[in-house]
């Protein structure tokens, strides 16, 4: 079984894989290499127009790094459209303290102060 660190992790971003559990109930991760990777280029990043009208529409409150935690826990659950998640408990506590070294960042998105929505990420 991998045992997960941070320097572990960030190794493997460094070479293009990541961390996945069959379910988030299986306590063993594998690596994925995937074809494409959802990398979001800072420096280039364009905002729709019709999703920076809905931002500044004052119905959402967009934050950063404010609710790490919350965010790759509720990414982690099981929902409705989502039966089964591939972020286990060891994932969620290595990236937890990723953020924690200043290595994992959250965006969140807030709806009258109930968290509606997030991503996290790592930063090499």
């Amino acid at each position: 079984m991998i045992e997960l660190s941070p320097e572990l992790i960030l190794k493997a971003y460094a070479c293009g894989v990541f961390p996945m559990a069959e379910c988030k109930d299986n306590p063993s991760v594998f690596w994925v290499d995937p074809d494409w990777r959802g990398v979001i280029p800072l420096d280039e990043f364009h905002l729709p127009r019709r999703l920076a009208r809905t931002v500044r529409s004052g119905k959402f409150q967009i934050t950063v790094n404010q609710a790490f935690d919350r965010v790759i826990r509720k990414c982690a659950e099981r929902t409705a459209q989502r039966l089964e998640s591939w972020i286990n408990d060891d994932i969620v506590e290595v990236y937890v303290e990723l953020h924690r070294l200043g290595n994992a960042h959250s965006v969140e998105c807030w709806n009258g102060g109930e968290l509606a929505g997030g991503l996290y990420g790592v930063s090499l």
